[in-house]
């Protein structure tokens, strides 16, 4: 790994991830000590990987988890045609499957075992896509404003001729003029009226419009396969923040709470769709207990397995 200011690269053999690290020095000697104080953050040594949503990239995060001063470690990594991470590999690459295989390898390349997951939207799809295939690798997942995909194969087909047109459209108008419009859907109502709203959009423009209609026709919703039947053999801590004035993923939310026998519903007031931007306090409020309440009891089911069991 080289690193060039706060971005760092980190090069695998499809792609070379821009990876994004907050250290925490308590996390860091809990590591090298073994401490296990359920109490605090030192003794716990697994960090948080940060995904983003379309268009986002790891400085998508940089208010939240510098606000989160006692944090576990954090790392934020910008997803294939975002930011300034590379595919080196095909087209492929740019798909869920390709994708969370290569975010393993990444984890493997930093010597992280385990960690837990936070996902907005996009970056939502691909951590519960994570946390099913992989479950021995993520410790809890918080959801933000995501799904587990489409229902049916029709739906399927119906997204991606959507897709197709929106990445269509996409490389054939004014970037801006493209990010304008999609923040005019209803779903970003009132991320559109927040003080916030200027410097998403500043992010937003960073990006190559070229390689973000690689990643729509690749990873869109339309592309994935539904991940709703798999819920219910997930024992995983699972977390989902939706906000008060998204109705769809409100509902969505409850539809998975059904499924899933491990799972946490938090609807934030005064807030659409993008939760962590327009309710940051409240949203990492959230997180915030998840994760230590999630720690505090894999410590304790790591506990009662060490335990020396006795003979009948």
């Amino acid at each position: 790994m080289r690193s060039i200011g706060d971005d760092q690269w980190v090069d695998l053999s499809d792609y070379r991830f821009c990876v994004r690290k907050w250290e925490n020095p308590s996390t860091v000697e809990a590591q090298a000590t073994a401490t296990q104080d359920a109490s605090s953050w030192k003794s716990w040594p697994y960090p948080i990987l940060w995904l983003h949503g379309f268009m986002g990239s790891v400085h998508d995060w940089d208010a939240v988890v510098n606000e989160w001063g006692d944090r576990p470690s954090c790392i934020a990594i910008d997803l294939p045609g975002h930011g300034k991470t590379d595919v080196t590999g095909t087209e492929e690459q740019y798909a869920m499957p390709s994708t969370a295989q290569g975010i393993v390898q990444l984890l493997d390349a930093l010597d992280i075992r385990r960690c837990g997951l936070v996902g907005y939207s996009m970056g939502g799809r691909l951590a519960l896509y994570l946390a099913l295939q992989y479950p021995e690798r993520f410790c809890c997942v918080a959801l933000e404003s995501a799904s587990p995909g489409l229902h049916t194969a029709n739906e399927q087909d119906t997204r991606r001729t959507n897709d197709a047109a929106l990445a269509q459209t996409l490389l054939s108008i004014n970037f801006e003029q493209f990010i304008e419009q999609w923040y005019q859907q209803p779903l970003f109502a009132s991320l559109n009226q927040h003080l916030s709203f200027p410097s998403v959009m500043n992010r937003r423009l960073r990006n190559d419009p070229n390689l973000l209609a690689r990643s729509l026709q690749w990873m869109g919703t339309g592309q994935q396969s539904s991940l709703w039947d798999a819920l219910g053999k997930s024992t995983t801590p699972l977390l989902l923040i939706v906000g008060e004035h998204d109705a769809k993923y409100r509902q969505i939310a409850s539809e998975i709470g059904d499924r899933h026998p491990n799972c946490t519903i938090a609807t934030v007031p005064n807030c659409g769709h993008t939760v962590h931007v327009e309710q940051p306090t409240q949203f990492l409020a959230h997180i915030r207990t998840f994760v230590q309440t999630s720690f505090a009891s894999n410590l304790s089911i790591s506990h009662d397995s060490a335990a020396p069991q006795r003979s009948e």
